[in-house]
């Protein structure tokens, strides 16, 4: 007799970004949108901190980390959740809120950690078409249906980098019926001025609806993608059912002492996001110059699209042979682009350079 899992996740396709150790020479990752500078300095410091303690089981929800997080964005913290990353609290909130065969909306390009938890816990996934690269309101609204109980929107969103205005979050919420939870996965949300009126990364309809929840992140803006470090914003309900599903050790006391250090850290902080704002349009610039489209996003990433999936795989070959790492978008249904974030300002000079080369060498091949 054969030994069989549940028949949701017998099909699963897993999300496995390529995150292997690095090959020998210089190598330039840009392939798994991890911040550009690194960690913070004082997160640095308070790592090297720990050592003598290293024996002692962590709080099951750090206070410090919480009131750090609390006190940086101005929120509640009885409604903050830290998690081991924002990818736990989707699987809890799966788990937590879908029956078999429940089902929940999720968008054509979005997130694939959604579709996965989705299956994990024994629901069906329903896709909203995107339009043009960005999430699509009307296609949400239109695939709502009795069974529905979640709804999963990242904005920005991963991996298009485009963003839903705040006008239309709040027409997706009145439409939606009071018993669907709505999920903004703002992982993004730092590198979005805070003086754009036209975007909200979901807090303040989390202190005003029972349905709505906000996911952060560690990984991006504040450079700790090792430690695998998020957090969400709840209404209380939500938050107390995942608390108690929640592992009870789930976050790390490395990953809790060096968080509360980095949120703090609005020196590098602001240094983060103005290296954002002065590279991004650069490169974009450099590499639609170089004949490519760079599509314009609200991240510290990008998709370059190519002229066919064929000159999409050479053109990430041409760069791995040069220690540069794109993301292929394949597994998004998007054949011919590549995802690209920002490094430091070195490794976006190379990277320049590289893609005048790639240019040169397709024109070579084509003649």
């Amino acid at each position: 007799m054969t030994i069989t899992p549940k028949s949701s996740i017998q099909s699963l396709v897993s999300y496995r970004p390529d995150v292997t150790p690095l090959p020998e020479g210089r190598q330039i990752r840009l392939s798994v949108n991890e911040g550009a500078l690194g960690p913070s300095p004082k997160a640095l410091e308070a790592i090297q901190s720990m050592g003598a303690e290293l024996h002692r089981y962590p709080e099951q929800i750090s206070r410090d980390l919480v009131a750090a997080i609390a006190e940086r964005f101005s929120l509640d913290p009885n409604r903050i959740l830290p998690s081991n990353g924002s990818d736990e609290l989707i699987g809890l909130l799966s788990t937590a809120y879908l029956e078999d065969g429940d089902e929940a909306i999720i968008t054509q390009y979005g997130f694939l950690v959604f579709p996965q938890s989705i299956r994990i816990a024994g629901g069906v996934p329903v896709v909203a078409m995107d339009d043009d690269l960005t999430v699509s309101i009307d296609a949400i609204i239109n695939a709502l249906s009795p069974k529905t109980k979640l709804i999963f929107v990242a904005n920005p969103n991963n991996p298009t980098g485009t963003m839903v205005e705040k006008s239309e979050i709040e027409r997706l919420i009145a439409a939606v019926p009071k018993d669907v939870i709505i999920v903004l996965d703002s992982a993004y949300s730092e590198y979005i001025p805070t003086e754009d009126s036209a975007y909200t990364d979901g807090a303040e309809y989390v202190e005003r609806h029972d349905n709505v929840v906000m996911l952060r992140t560690f990984s991006k803006m504040f450079g700790l993608g090792s430690l695998r470090l998020g957090w969400g914003y709840f209404p209380l309900p939500i938050r107390d059912v995942l608390a108690s599903i929640r592992g009870p050790f789930s976050v790390n006391a490395a990953a809790a002492t060096v968080g509360a250090a980095a949120v703090r850290d609005r020196d590098f902080f602001d240094r983060s996001l103005a290296h954002n704002n002065l590279w991004l349009p650069r490169i974009q610039d450099s590499i639609n110059q170089a004949g490519f489209q760079a599509l314009p996003t609200r991240a510290n990433f990008f998709l370059i699209r190519f002229a066919d999936p064929e000159e999409a795989q050479t053109a990430h070959g041409f760069m791995a042979e040069r220690g540069i790492q794109l993301r292929k978008m394949v597994p998004y249904g998007l054949p011919d682009c590549l995802r690209m974030s920002l490094g430091n300002e070195e490794e976006m000079e190379i990277t320049a350079a590289a893609f005048k080369d790639l240019a040169t060498s397709l024109s070579r091949k084509s003649s």
